[in-house]
This record gives C-alpha cells, sequence and structure tokens, in this order.
C-alpha cells in the first residue's frame, strides 16, 4: 500500500512538472513572446524540467514537493501580507528565514536539455495508414543503419562513429515525442557538435516524420513482445475505418470508452461468438462485402496489428483494447479459452485480494476484470500504471 501511495503522488508531482511547463509555454504563446516551430509553439530555452531522476532519486522528489509546498505558502503569506498591515513586515521578515531552512533539490537532477520542439505533440492518435506510410519510410531512410527490427545492428552501423541507439526498447516512450520529431527533421549532435545522426527535414514532412515515429513505436512494441511475451509499454490502437453490415461505415476510435475484440480473421477462420461485454470487430486483410456485424477491411489495419503483434501476419490472433484505446490482450491462437497470461499489457502489482474474490469464473472474465482494476496510468517520464 505504501508503494502505491508514493506511486501516486509522484506519478502527480512529475505530471504537475509536464502540465505546468506547457500551460508556460502556451501563456508565453499567447502573449506572442515566443513563436512556432514545426507547428506548434517552440519551447524558448535549451533546458526543461523532466522527471525521470525523480524515479531513481527519490530524496530529490521529496525535496522538490517541499520546495513547491513553500512556494504555495509564499504565495499566500505575501497576499496576507498585502491585506493585514499591522503584522506585514513580521510576515515578509519569516520568508527568507523559512526558504534558507527548506531542502531545495538540486538543479542537475531536474534538468535536461530541450530542443524548441520538447512540448511538441502529435497532431492526433496514431492510425493504421500513417503507420504503413512510416514502416515504408523506416525502411527507405532508416534500416541501413538502425537495421530491420530498430536494434541499431543495420549494414552501416558498425561504419559510423557512433553507433545507433536501440529502437526495439523503452526508449521512444521516454524521449519527448517532440524531442523525436526535432532530431529526425534536424539531426542528432554529440557533446563535441559532431553529427551522429542525418538530418532529414529535406527529405520529410512533419505529417511523415509523426508517421514515422508512430511506426518505430509499434515496431519497438512487436519487439518487446517478441522478447519478453509482454508489451513493455503502452501501445495504443492505430485507428483504421470500419464498415458494418447496416452500411454505416465509422472508426476503430469511435467504439472509445467501450471494450473492443478485435478479431484477425482469415478464410476459413471459425468466428467468435458475440460478447456482451465486448464489441467485436473482425479485421480482413482485402475488400469485400461485409454480411455481419463490422469489419475493418484494409491492408493497412491488417499490417499495423501484424506489426505490434511482432509477427508477419495477424492471422488467428484476437486482440483486447480497454476503454481508454490501449492493446492489453493478445490471444494464443493454439487455445480456445482466454486467460491472465493472454493480458500482456499490465502492472507488475498483483490484483487485489478484493478483486481476484470478485473476479468472475471464466478466463475472459477474469481478464476483463483485471484491465479493468488496473488500468494504464501513462506520464512521459513517470511510471507505467
Amino acid at each position: 500500500m505504501e508503494a502505491a501511495i508514493e506511486a501516486q503522488w509522484l506519478q502527480a508531482l512529475i505530471a504537475g512538472l509536464q502540465s505546468a511547463q506547457l500551460a508556460l509555454l502556451r501563456a508565453l504563446h499567447a502573449l506572442g513572446l515566443v513563436g512556432d516551430v514545426h507547428g506548434q509553439p517552440a519551447w524558448p530555452w535549451a533546458w526543461r524540467l523532466s522527471g525521470d531522476n525523480l524515479l531513481i532519486e527519490l530524496g530529490q522528489a521529496l525535496r522538490l514537493a517541499a520546495a513547491l509546498a513553500f512556494v504555495a505558502v509564499a504565495l499566500l503569506a505575501l497576499a496576507v501580507a498585502w491585506a493585514w498591515r499591522r503584522g506585514r513586515w513580521y510576515l515578509l521578515a519569516m520568508l527568507p528565514l523559512a526558504a534558507i531552512a527548506v531542502p531545495w533539490p538540486d538543479a542537475s537532477a531536474l534538468r535536461v536539455p530541450a530542443t524548441p520542439a520538447s512540448f511538441h505533440l502529435p497532431p492526433g492518435p496514431p492510425t493504421a495508414a500513417g503507420v504503413v506510410r512510416g514502416q515504408a519510410l523506416y525502411a527507405q531512410h532508416c534500416v541501413q543503419c538502425h537495421g530491420t527490427d530498430g536494434r541499431g545492428q543495420g549494414p552501416q552501423a558498425a561504419s559510423l562513429a557512433v553507433l545507433p541507439p536501440n529502437l526495439a526498447g523503452p526508449l521512444l516512450w521516454r524521449r519527448a515525442d517532440g524531442d523525436l520529431l526535432w532530431h529526425l527533421q534536424h539531426g542528432l549532435r554529440d557533446a563535441q557538435g559532431r553529427p551522429t545522426m542525418p538530418a532529414f527535414g529535406d527529405r520529410l514532412s512533419d505529417a511523415d516524420a509523426w508517421a514515422l515515429i508512430d511506426a518505430m513505436k509499434a515496431q519497438a512494441a512487436g519487439e518487446m513482445l517478441r522478447a519478453t511475451g509482454q508489451w513493455g509499454r503502452p501501445v495504443r490502437l492505430a485507428d483504421a475505418p470500419v464498415q458494418c453490415a447496416d452500411g454505416r461505415t465509422r472508426l476503430l476510435s469511435s467504439w472509445r470508452g467501450q471494450r473492443l475484440r478485435l478479431v484477425a480473421a482469415d478464410k476459413g477462420m471459425q468466428l467468435p461468438s458475440e460478447d456482451p461485454r465486448l464489441v467485436t470487430v473482425r479485421v480482413r486483410p482485402g475488400d469485400g462485402p461485409v454480411t455481419e456485424g463490422c469489419e475493418a477491411r484494409s491492408p493497412e489495419a491488417w499490417q499495423a496489428l501484424a506489426l505490434v503483434a511482432g509477427t508477419d501476419s495477424p492471422a488467428g490472433l484476437q486482440f483486447i483494447v480497454d476503454r481508454d484505446g490501449y492493446l492489453r490482450a493478445r490471444s494464443s491462437p493454439t487455445r480456445s479459452e482466454w486467460s491472465d497470461d493472454d493480458l500482456l499489457c499490465r502492472s507488475d502489482a498483483p490484483p487485489t485480494s478484493a478483486a481476484a474474490s470478485a473476479a468472475p469464473a471464466d478466463g475472459l472474465g477474469a481478464l476483463i476484470a483485471r484491465m479493468d482494476a488496473q488500468p494504464v496510468r501513462f506520464v512521459k517520464g513517470g511510471f507505467i500504471h
């Protein structure tokens, strides 16, 4: 319980750092004090605050919390001093003494290098078409150095002064999305200013760069699943158009707020029966009329699922997407029933005794109960779950 409480306040602190800086940037932009870069407000400083080190140095996190509490109290004291003439000087005299007593955090534990795009946000959730386009761009521009699996062992990697980083793990989730965009468009340099990655701004539009980032994350998710048996970081479902038998056309994202089951159905596959706990959508690689239910009939949706599943073809697999649009579970084609082992994006914490006792007896019900009890809680630089 103590660990859970610690995670909650530390997550809130890290999220607060991120939100405060983003609010400051938007305020500066609204006042005309900063311009735009790549279509969004440009961060004007070479440094920013990051919560990454606070996960490692809890003492610094406590110091930061104490410092923020002092700032809040100091602002309140100034407001009181403004209104309370008689005791004004007593309050003002106490503030410097209190400031000396406060354990201020080390700047080096909070400050990290920034780019003008550090607080840029993706233009929207990933789409299957964007992932497939980004995959083609990766093959065109990145494979020679980063390799087909993203592990940094491409044909030209050994000839580089600095080996490419491993993109098949959690690195892309730890980096700010805007920094990834900036480095793709403007390249990377080492501490001596020597280029370690070329700039692709003359070959990639911003839309292409965002699609490439989505594709690299999807590929990394598949590689993590292949290597560890889990999605080590939250993976959002790539959006795709869906045709229904009643003639409607909608998007996968239109079911946000409901649990979604995707069935990668190839020819001759026996389809699972409908379940009231889930919305079932079939995914097929080709075109054709939809005679029952709803289907995402596109090679892009099929290929995007294959990428995050770490396989050449998702045929026969089923996926469960939570209410927030995160891929949480993948079935095993060798078993007819779902089990807790199929929950591949999970918290390390076991289910509480109350949740375990209340879980339904069937495997799918137990999996859904645990998925609902442990929703994804993801903040850049913070905890997963």
